[in-house]
């Protein structure tokens, strides 16, 4: 366990115009409330069968930092940070990692290569419903456009973000790390940036040890839920309350994680009667949290084997 209340930071070295290095913090999100649509049934069209969303998302203090290096060749260098301190390889193939494909997104539409060496630390974990891998390449992509003096502009960046993945759209806040919190519609283009009273919330994440596939708990919604339109209304109620409770928490994935994880129904279950309070899932999960600091003792009695991290909204 350990505290996640870091300020972030960006430092740079100047080239010019340019940039040599650019050094990033790439923060996680919570959906603090989340309504989801049916899929669009529109065969042949860019939208057909996904499903539009409505969405209240606050970036947290929880990070993975990234470095982005001039230079004459194009790397990647992607590892997990362990709460040690150590690293280790992640489990997948880094050329198919956001962070490459959104590097070749902005080469092609510039027309230009843009070599450099992009080194990620990765804390965030994956398939957790925080966004983390959206996070990396949205900031790779504001980095690259900074770092090589491109003066592409937000509708552009955008664009290229929603070419690849429909949450890394919510993280591009150019002048603001973390993004500011936002009401998100659409299919994650519809950004809507908010002012609420919940900064600094204090928050208990917990991460069981497994995940939950993003398109398998959407396929999973198709099947158990029969939902109208995502109902913004409720969203913007949670966004206007001047505290976070229990009771304003929504989300509509909910019941489709616990059918595609079969232990996340009854880890959520033991986690609530055990604190005596909501333990709410954050976008197609698998990542648990509760509004409030939790005592470390408890926690690991009761799920000694998820790992836990403190933090806040921020």
């Amino acid at each position: 366990m350990y505290d996640a209340f870091a300020i972030t930071v960006r430092t740079v070295d100047a080239m010019g115009e340019e940039l040599n290095r650019i050094w990033l913090r790439a923060h996680a999100k919570l959906n603090l409330a989340l309504t989801v649509g049916p899929p669009i049934d529109e065969p042949g069209s860019r939208t057909h069968g996904f499903h539009p969303i409505c969405s209240y998302m606050h970036a947290i203090g929880l990070f993975d930092e990234i470095e982005l290096r001039r230079s004459e060749t194009t790397s990647y260098d992607i590892r997990w940070v362990t709460p040690g301190g150590e690293t280790r390889e992640v489990e997948w193939d880094i050329e198919g990692d956001l962070i490459a494909r959104i590097h070749r997104v902005i080469s092609d539409r510039v027309g230009q290569e843009l070599p450099c060496v992009i080194r990620v630390r990765k804390s965030i974990p994956a398939g957790g419903g925080l966004g983390g891998g959206s996070s990396d390449a949205a900031s790779v992509l504001l980095g690259l456009n900074q770092m090589f003096g491109l003066k592409l502009e937000q509708p552009a960046l955008v664009e290229m973000a929603m070419s690849i993945g429909s949450d890394i759209a919510y993280f591009i806040d150019p002048g603001f790390t973390p993004p500011r919190p936002a009401i998100v519609a659409g299919f994650g283009e519809q950004i809507e940036r908010v002012e609420t009273s919940h900064r600094g919330q204090v928050l208990t994440l917990i991460f069981p040890d497994f995940g939950c596939p993003t398109g398998s708990v959407y396929r999973a919604f198709d099947s158990i839920v029969d939902r109208g339109a995502p109902d913004c209304e409720r969203v913007r109620l949670v966004v206007d309350a001047e505290n976070l409770s229990d009771d304003l928490v929504v989300n509509d994935l909910y019941p489709a994680a616990c059918a595609v994880q079969a232990a996340l129904g009854p880890l959520q279950k033991r986690l609530a009667d055990a604190v005596g309070a909501g333990v709410h899932l954050s976008g197609s999960g698998s990542t648990l949290y509760v509004l409030g600091r939790v005592e470390e003792g408890l926690l690991q009695e009761v799920v000694p084997e998820c790992r836990v991290v403190y933090t806040r909204l921020c």
